[in-house]
């Protein structure tokens, strides 16, 4: 057993490299931003005359069922329920690494009852002296403690590998959050678009029929060439052909909106088959500086966080080149003559170790174990550059596609608007007998062709700014704290 003064010189070797860990130190990266988006001025223009929180820009679209909607997504979406189980997984994995730098111990105790064969050699050899007792008892009970010294750092360094996966893991599950959200919203405005575009779709082909009918009436007549009739039949055909288009794509987003909520196809099917307007999309407060999207993406925060993962774990494959000191410990008592003997001052049983170990002829595999840490570190420093790129690509082209949809919307409003005072105009023509009903039909038409482009435009310009919202980092408040010892739990 070690004595006194060595286990005192072991303790005060420990407490006096508590602090230390062999390890390259921490720093956070750097990331190629821009000093400004270049869709900024623009989107900041159009946010003027008001904008939406980030934290929950849903509200922002005045629509009581798209709000309602992603809350229950946000409850009850399953791709949120296992990001939150990995979140729990990797909180699990921090317990084990703080519960390696603290002593162990456990209690043992057996009783055995033993009958030996008298034809092995030793049983003979047994037996042959007088006396000799086949019937063996045997009684023990130990309580024994371990401890490693983490005089390198080495433990420490997996700690810190594992606090920095469990905040990887939360910022995870509240990236999967966002675009949760971000997809339920998405496809609920796909809905209402494609709603009113079937709505559209019938009035289109109903006015095409009483265009053909007439058209027919004409020919029936004499005052209307053949030609005509075939090129109203074959408008009619191409207008009655996109309805089952539409109808397919109705069902496969309302199919895509139950799953997002964690429910069966066609549960909401009734609750949204009555229709709706389409959401128009809110202002944007896109004032923040690129160097924001570092604080509000959670998907950086969590490459971020490996990567600080990574460069712990090249300390803890450094310290395999040192040497690991341990200390155990036993007390207890055991006996071979009877229960009642187990705690007499002769069963006691007392041992004290002082552990030893260095991989001193394994430098090799170690400086293997390094390097490929290293490797691990640089892949994910990459990783960390190419999605702040990345980020920066998601709101640049975000902010475009919101932009020029707006553009195109305001154009398309603006056709409906004149096609709607041209349709008036010839109605009112019609009606003073000026022109015939083909041309009212024919207006009609035109108006109706227009209304449709309009609704593509509202949709995507919703979808644009959805997108916008999400290449933000919209759908969450971030914490004020410093990213390396931020908590992002009250997120989710």
């Amino acid at each position: 057993m070690p004595s006194p003064s060595a286990l005192a010189a072991l303790l005060l070797l420990a407490s006096l490299t508590a602090g230390c860990a062999v390890g390259p130190a921490y720093t956070h990266p750097t990331a190629p931003l821009p000093e400004r988006f270049q869709g900024q001025a623009e989107v900041d223009r159009r946010a003027a005359t008001g904008s939406a929180d980030l934290a929950q820009w849903w509200a922002a679209f005045d629509d009581a069922q798209l709000a309602r909607l992603v809350q229950i997504a946000l409850q009850q979406n399953l791709d949120l329920a296992q990001a939150t189980a990995r979140v729990a997984q990797a909180r699990s994995a921090v317990g084990m690494a703080n519960a390696a730098l603290l002593p162990s111990g456990h209690v043992g105790a057996q009783a055995a009852r033993a009958y030996p064969s008298v034809e092995t050699p030793l049983g003979q050899v047994l037996n042959a002296n007088p006396g000799f007792d086949r019937h063996g008892s045997s009684y023990e009970v130990n309580a024994s403690a371990g401890w490693e010294l983490d005089l390198f750092g080495g433990l420490r360094r997996g700690k810190e590998a594992a606090q920095a996966e469990y905040q990887a893991s939360e910022a995870g599950a509240v990236a999967v959050r966002l675009v949760v959200a971000a997809q339920t919203a998405d496809v609920y405005v796909s809905i209402r678009g494609l709603q009113a575009r079937l709505a559209i779709a019938h009035r289109q082909v109903q006015t095409q029929q009483e265009l053909l009918d007439k058209v027919k009436l004409l020919h029936g007549k004499g005052l209307a060439a053949e030609t005509q009739v075939h090129q109203a039949e074959g408008a009619l055909a191409q207008l009655r052909a996109s309805i089952p288009v539409l109808r397919a794509g109705l069902a496969t987003a309302m199919n895509a909106l139950d799953v997002l909520l964690g429910a069966l196809p066609g549960t909401h099917s009734a609750a949204l088959a009555g229709g709706g307007r389409i959401p128009a999309a809110p202002g944007i407060a896109a004032s923040a500086s690129p160097a924001e999207l570092l604080r509000r993406r959670p998907d950086l925060i969590a490459a971020e966080r490996r990567l600080a993962a990574a460069n712990a774990r090249v300390g803890v494959a450094l310290a395999e080149y040192y040497p690991k000191f341990s200390l155990s410990g036993l007390i207890g008592s055991a006996t071979s003559v009877s229960a009642g003997s187990l705690f007499s001052g002769g069963a006691s049983q007392a041992a004290g170790v002082l552990g030893l170990r260095w991989r001193l002829f394994d430098f090799g595999r170690i400086d293997a174990q390094i390097e490929q840490a290293k490797g691990q570190e640089a892949e994910l420093l990459a990783g960390y550059r190419l999605a702040a790129l990345r980020a920066t690509e998601d709101v640049e082209n975000a902010f475009s596609a919101l932009v020029n949809r707006e553009i195109q919307l305001a154009e398309l409003t603006q056709g409906v608007e004149s096609l709607t005072r041209a349709r008036a105009a010839v109605f009112a023509a019609y009606q003073k007998g000026v022109v015939s009903l083909i041309e009212v039909l024919q207006a009609d038409d035109n108006l109706l062709r227009a209304s449709d482009a309009r609704a593509q435009a509202q949709t995507e310009a919703a979808r644009a700014a959805i997108s916008s919202f999400k290449a933000l980092g919209g759908g969450w408040q971030p914490p004020a704290q410093n990213v390396a010892t931020r908590r992002l739990s009250g997120a989710l």
